[in-house]
């Protein structure tokens, strides 16, 4: 009898033990220092405001003429700190053109300080530029606050075969002149004769005449059953010629000379009585095969 009374009394001192450490341990555990405390996700960097800043520099900083040196150094200077190098780098020889410039990622150090990732393209080569940049909290202002670097990008992905649908040959055969008059009118984006092959409720806008419709080069119908499938469509438009000073294409000039261009698109097309009309049009995924 004692001895259950001892466990019982002994179990009590523990939970009462417990019950009044756990809140203090949770009120105390924030002073207790293990080593430096994780920078926050963002740590209050104006991540944005830091990549448009840094997408503007590098749009200055990567385009460069041994002719233009006065006019590129003025371009830097808002970017630069005080006293820094006009050319911040280059010696004013040679020359290097780039564009592309879009935002690739971010390196945030603390809530001053980060490295601007961006990705460009200089001839036949995609590149990365980092950008070592400061915020002023107290200003909000921004600055370079190093010397850049250019890295390469990394190379494409390798692209997993995928193996082809079966194919409802009969369809294929059934859609494909009705699949080419669309397209043709698609191209030309008459809204009357557009309108004809759209399904009920569905409103179909095309290019207007800025492509013209030459080839509908493939057509899968993957083998399903139903009223409604959805079809994809390799289609060859016709790239009008560029406008040019000269009367007429010349070798030389072979933008003047009308182009062609394949793209590929998925369609959901649904048949009402012994017709098929198109429901949605948008980019085709993946390539197949």
């Amino acid at each position: 009898m004692w001895t259950g009374r001892v466990i019982l009394w002994a179990l009590i001192v523990v939970i009462l033990v417990n019950g009044i450490r756990a809140p203090f341990e949770r009120f105390t555990g924030g002073n207790t220092s293990t080593g430096a405390a994780p920078v926050p996700a963002d740590a209050g960097f104006p991540t944005t405001k830091a990549t448009s800043f840094a997408s503007q520099f590098a749009a200055v900083y990567l385009n460069f003429d041994a002719v233009r040196t006065a006019e590129r150094a003025g371009r830097l200077a808002p970017f630069l700190p005080d006293g820094a190098e006009p050319q911040f780098g280059w010696d004013g020889l040679g020359r290097m053109s780039a564009g592309a410039i879009q935002p690739y990622g971010i390196e945030i150090v603390d809530a001053e300080n980060a490295v601007v990732t961006l990705a460009f393209q200089s001839d036949d080569r995609r590149q990365l530029l980092s950008v070592p940049v400061f915020h002023d909290k107290e200003t909000g202002r921004f600055v370079v606050s190093g010397r850049p670097g250019i890295l390469p990008a990394p190379v494409p992905a390798v692209l997993p075969p995928v193996a082809e649908p079966d194919r409802d040959e009969a369809a294929e055969q059934e859609l494909r002149t009705p699949m080419a008059n669309f397209f043709k009118a698609y191209a030309a984006s008459d809204t009357a004769s557009l309108q004809q092959y759209a399904a009920e409720g569905t409103v179909l806008q095309g290019f207007g005449g800025s492509f013209a419709f030459l080839e509908l080069k493939d057509l899968l119908v993957p083998l399903t059953t139903g009223a409604t499938r959805e079809v994809t469509a390799t289609v060859v438009w016709g790239v009008p010629a560029g406008a040019g000073p000269s009367a007429g294409p010349t070798p030389s000039d072979p933008g003047g000379v009308s182009g062609r261009l394949e793209q590929a698109y998925v369609l959901t097309v649904v048949k009402q009585g012994d017709k098929w009309f198109v429901q949605s049009i948008r980019g085709a995924g993946r390539s197949v095969g």
